[in-house]
This record gives structure tokens, C-alpha cells and sequence, in this order.
């Protein structure tokens, strides 16, 4: 099984049993379990103990039966170890097709490396692997783990089913607590009470499932909680090395953040004359937090620090100054500490971070963040910092923290609040193109494309982050021509709110045009063509979730070469549904074609039995996007 930790653990949880030869056999699994898996979790439990604020101690044991090649990624054991966090005890053994024992994890087979990432400067991060590699299907492999929790900041989730195309016989999850401790959980899919029983005073609170089919997923499906059962967990009064929390409340678990950086805001002297040298002229407060944070951008860069309590508390702003780098917290934290001493409030906030991750369980208070920003509440206006990246413009979050809740933090707690939307007049694309056909077929085609908001974000991070000669490379295949020559490139950026990125090229495409006796075949639509084709599905089970809401609209000019006239062109098309609109038109005026088109994608959840107007939507619009118009040779007199 491959587990994946980060600032959001996804812990599994049971209680240890032992098989006899020939349990695991795979006749044994139901014909149900097998259809649509490529692997059935025959058993799978842990016990999570809560022993004091302090230590947690987990037992994990679990047994896989692996059917076919798609499935091998689960037979590998993965877990991390840090200081907060032990492996005690590891155990693993794999099965035949029968349940016969055959091989008994070796402590020399077991790799223990590294985990610090290229822009760690500092991290504490291991990672324990093994693997049989084994390929005679089906096969068995089980494994079972202890580990020691020094803190209980963090509660597992349960999640039965690991993931697509994995069938589960049977899973638990058992939270043993002093009968006095409170602590929170919160079910997806699960509608039964768990069972509390009492053990050497204890109480042991147990979540069960058994016989789960395979879950397979359908194109633009909801989150993987909607799909299938998940149970999250969270603490009541916790603690990580010296410092105790409360999470009943988003307000308490925000003072636990506050406490982490306090006292960590004071700045060195030479960098409270810069800032003021910097902005003590500027009435605007705007333009004030604009020429700070670029100062910061210029000055600092990001590097990941992940040490023990580190991994949660920020650097000392004085640190930030003398070194020049720092972490998300650092370096949210330094951009704090330089706007209060210039008298602009502002809030360190915790966010979960990543394109298409924005979900949290707003109503269950828990550690679900990987990320810190800052906000900048003005009069008329909020400023949202991204102080991890030394290219944006200030005020712009782009897709990896935007549209989701985040936790504000102050000396009174956690405000959970949302950062901005870009909406479909944010995020539009504008793009004009004129085009020469050769005799030859061959085309000359010179586009300027205007990106705006999240249509720029990865056009911005490609030229902020490699060099020219890699933007080149990546241009040289980003395009849908069998062969072509990219000629020219030239980029520019203006750094507002809403960024926006102009782009310029030029191009040479070999045998653009078909060519059959004397009839000329042409696609008017030269760059922006849909790609997305849905395969019609007409038992879709769950709803349609589309992420992306943008605008593109299209101008292209083409001259083609003296002495042709139309045969055939494609009448205009009009195309308006839920999931957005799509208007395109072709015209041939003397020895020019000129083609528009204006598309908008929606977002938004919509029902799995719209789903046949979505294959329908995208596949005209795939189609009108490929329209060919005929030219024929005219007869010379």
C-alpha cells in the first residue's frame, strides 16, 4: 500500500489479527469483490490510541490481494518517520494464489531514505519501503506496523477503500480513549453508529465495513468521499512538543496557531529604515502593500524547512532578514511583521493549497491546511499575499489558493473565511491570428494571445521559471500540427489584481492545408482547438463537477493563394447549454477566410443525468473546432 503524508496525513486504521495457511486464498474472495478490481483488501484494521495529550500509539495490519498488474502499486508498504513520528515494529509476508505463505519480509529488504524534497534546505523527513516484487497473479502480501505518535495534533482519517478499482472484504477502525477524553469525528457515506465498548477501561470506539464493491471513477466525478465511505477524526485538546491546543472550535484551534509565531514578528534595525525609506512617502495603502511585497519577492526566496515543532512554527522575522529565505510560514510570517511596522494590519492564514484540492470539511475543526498566505484587509478592499512565490503580482492567488476556505489567524483565534473567485470575466483568453497559405500547403502564421487571470497561470510559471531556451522547447510540442517551426517567441506581463500575459509568435506549419486534385482543404480554426472527448456513458451513477470557467474568444485571418473560390463552407454554429456557450463562424471574402469564435466554459455540480448533454456539448464542440472549409481551383479561361 502507498501511503501519502504530508501537512494532511491519511492514516489508515484496525486491530492486529493472524491468518491461518490458506485464509488469503483467492477462491475465497465473493465474485462480487473481483468484478471492476484490480485489487480486494481482504483485511484491514488499526488501533489508534490516544495515551495523553502528548503520544498517540497505532497499530496498523492489513492483507491485499493484488489480481492483475494495474494493481501492484498496492503491494508496496510505504510510511514515513520523522521526530514526531516512530516506526517501532515492521512486519510483512506474501501469499500465493492460495494463501500459502511463501516469503516472510527480510529487515536488509526493507529501504529506509530520504524524503527532503530538492527545495528543503532543512527536513527530518524518512521514508520506510518494501516490496516483494512479485508477479505471479493473484498474489497476497500483508503487513503489519506500530507506530508511535509524539503528538496529537493529528487524528486519522478512515478510508476503507483505498482507491479506484479496490474491492474491500473487510475494514475497521478502533480509536481507544480515556473515557474521559472527547474527541470528534465526522462520516461520509457511513450511516450506522460506531460501536463503544470498554477495554481495561478504555473506551474503544470501532467503525466497521464489510463487502465493498470496486469504485470506478467517471470523468469530472465528485470527491473521493462522495464516492465512497470516509471517516475524519480530530482532537479535543491536543498537544506537539510544548505547546497544548484546543480544536473544538475553529477560534481555539486559531489561538494555537497564533501562539506558534508570537513573538517572532521583531524586525532588525537596517531592515525597519529600508521599509520606511521604501514607503514612508506613499499615502496610497495599496501601493504601499504592492512596493513591500515586491521588496520582500526581491529579497527572500523559498525553501522548505520541516524540523519537528518547525514543521508548524514559523521563523523569527530577524532570521527571515539575515538569511533571505524561508518556508510558508517564514516568509508569510516576515511579510507581517514588515507591514506592521509601517502600521498596515494583516493576518497569517492557513489554507489548503493545490490545484483542484480547495475542499475542506468547513463544520468539522481539524488540521487540514499544507499552506500559509497572508491577508491584508484594507477600507476598501482585501489583499490577498502569496509570499512563497517571487513572480506574482501582488494581490493574485491563482488556482493553487484560490476559491476555498482558509483559517485567518489573530490573537483571538481562527476566522475561517474564503479567498477570492476568479470568475468567467476574470479568466478569459483574447487571440488574434493572421496566416499566410503557401502554394505548397504550408502555412505562415503570426498569433498574439492575451492570457487574463487563471488563463495565465501556467504561461506565467513557464516563463518565470525556466530558461528561454526551455520555454522553446516546451512551445516546439505544445501545439496541435504534425510539423511545424516556431520562429519567434515574446512574452510580457503586467502585474495587476487580475494579471494578464501577452504572447507573440510566429510559426511555420508544413502541409497545413489538404490538397486533393483541385480542391483545397482548410481548418480556419489554427490555434485553439478543444481537445476533450467523453465516452457516452448511460449509466453514469454520481454527479458532474467541472473546476475550470474561462472565456476564449478567437479572430484568425488567413490569405490563400490567388485563384480559388469556395465550394463548401460550414454554416455558422450556436451552441448554448448549462456547461457553457460556443458560437463559431467562417467567411471568404475575394482570397481571405475569416474565422471567429467565442467559447465560455461553466463550472459548477451538476446531476449524472445530464451527463449525455456534456458528451454532446463537448463533442460538437470538438467537431466544430475541426470544421474544414473546400476551396476549388477555378477553371483558367
Amino acid at each position: 500500500m502507498k501511503k501519502i503524508f504530508s501537512a494532511v496525513p491519511y492514516l489508515f486504521l484496525g486491530t492486529l489479527v493472524h491468518a491461518g495457511d490458506g485464509d488469503y486464498a483467492v477462491s475465497k474472495i465473493s465474485p462480487a469483490l473481483l468484478k471492476n478490481a484490480n485489487a480486494v483488501i481482504r483485511f484491514q484494521s488499526t488501533r489508534f490510541e490516544i495515551a495523553n495529550t502528548k503520544d498517540a500509539f497505532e497499530t496498523n495490519h492489513y492483507v491485499i490481494t493484488i489480481l492483475n498488474e494495474n494493481g501492484d502499486d498496492w503491494a508496496e508498504f510505504s510510511d514515513y518517520y520523522d521526530k514526531l513520528r516512530e516506526i517501532n515494529f515492521l512486519e510483512g509476508t506474501l501469499y500465493d494464489a492460495n494463501g500459502k505463505q511463501l516469503k516472510r519480509m527480510k529487515t536488509k529488504d526493507l529501504q529506509d531514505m530520504s524524503a527532503v524534497s530538492d527545495y528543503s534546505l532543512m527536513d527530518d523527513n524518512r521514508i520506510k519501503k518494501h516490496n516483494f516484487y512479485y508477479r505471479v497473479y493473484p498474489y497476497t502480501v500483508e503487513y503489519e506496523e506500530q507506530v508511535h505518535h509524539k503528538n496529537t495534533l493529528f487524528f486519522p482519517m478512515w478510508i476503507p477503500q483505498w482507491g479506484e478499482k479496490v474491492a474491500v472484504e473487510h475494514s475497521e477502525a478502533n480509536i481507544i480513549s480515556a473515557a474521559d477524553y472527547q474527541f470528534r469525528y465526522k462520516a461520509f457515506k457511513y450511516a450506522a453508529e460506531p460501536v463503544v465498548t470498554i477495554e481495561k477501561n478504555k473506551r474503544v470506539t470501532t467503525w466497521t465495513i464489510k463487502n465493498m464493491p470496486a469504485v470506478v471513477k467517471e470523468p469530472f466525478g465528485p470527491l473521493w468521499h462522495d464516492l465512497t465511505t470516509v471517516v475524519i477524526f480530530g482532537p479535543t485538546q491536543f498537544q506537539v512538543g510544548d505547546y497544548k491546543g484546543n480544536m473544538a472550535t475553529w477560534q481555539d484551534f486559531g489561538k494555537f496557531v497564533y501562539s506558534l509565531k508570537q513573538g517572532r514578528d521583531v524586525l532588525p534595525a537596517d531592515i525597519k529604515q529600508t521599509i520606511h525609506q521604501l514607503v514612508d512617502g506613499v499615502r496610497d495603502e495599496r501601493k504601499k502593500v504592492q512596493l513591500l511585497y515586491e521588496y520582500m519577492q526581491k529579497n527572500t526566496r523559498y525553501i522548505s524547512v520541516q524540523l519537528g515543532i518547525g514543521g508548524w512554527q514559523p521563523f523569527d522575522a530577524s532570521y527571515v532578514a539575515a538569511k533571505g529565505y524561508g518556508d510558508c510560514k517564514a516568509l508569510s510570517n516576515y511579510m507581517y511583521s514588515i507591514l506592521k511596522e509601517v502600521g498596515i494590519l494583516s493576518f497569517y492564514t492557513l489554507v489548503r493549497a493545490g490545484k483542484n484540492t480547495e475542499y475542506i470539511s468547513s463544520d468539522f475543526p481539524s488540521q487540514q491546511f499544507n499552506h500559509v498566505i497572508l491577508c491584508v484587509p484594507l477600507k476598501k478592499d482585501t489583499i490577498w499575499l502569496e509570499c512563497t512565490d517571487q513572480t506574482c503580482a501582488a494581490g493574485y492567488l491563482g488556482n493553487f489558493t484560490c476559491n476555498r476556505y482558509a483559517l485567518l489567524v489573530n490573537e483571538n483565534g481562527g476566522d475561517l473565511v474564503r479567498t477570492p473567485k476568479y470568475s468567467l470575466a476574470d479568466n478569459v483568453e483574447f487571440r488574434k491570428t493572421e496566416a499566410i497559405l503557401s502554394d505548397d500547403a504550408s502555412l505562415n502564421i503570426r498569433v498574439k494571445t492575451n492570457y487574463q487571470g487563471l488563463e495565465q497561470d501556467d504561461i506565467h510559471d513557464l516563463i518565470n521559471s525556466v530558461s528561454k531556451d526551455r520555454v522553446k522547447e516546451y512551445l516546439q510540442k505544445q501545439f496541435d500540427f504534425p510539423t511545424y517551426d516556431l520562429n519567434k517567441f515574446e512574452y510580457s506581463e503586467t502585474k495587476t489584481t487580475i494579471p494578464t500575459v501577452d504572447e507573440q509568435l510566429e510559426l511555420q506549419v508544413s502541409n497545413y492545408a489538404s490538397m486533393t486534385g483541385k480542391r483545397l482543404f482548410i481548418i480556419p480554426n489554427v490555434m485553439t482547438r478543444f481537445d476533450t472527448k467523453l465516452k457516452a456513458d448511460e449509466e453514469r451513477k454520481y454527479d458532474i463537477v467541472l473546476h475550470d470557467e474561462y472565456k476564449q474568444i478567437d479572430s484568425a485571418e488567413i490569405e490563400i493563394p490567388k485563384g480559388y473560390e469556395q465550394e463548401s463552407v460550414p454554416q455558422p454554429v450556436t451552441i448554448e447549454t448549462k456547461f457553457g456557450k460556443y458560437y463559431s463562424n467562417i467567411r471568404l471574402v475575394d482570397n481571405k477566410i475569416f474565422y471567429y469564435r467565442a467559447s465560455e466554459q461553466y463550472s459548477g455540480t451538476f446531476a449524472a443525468k445530464d451527463y449525455p448533454d456534456l458528451v454532446k456539448f463537448y463533442d460538437e464542440v470538438y467537431k466544430a473546432d475541426r470544421s474544414k472549409i473546400v476551396l476549388i481551383k477555378k477553371e483558367s479561361n
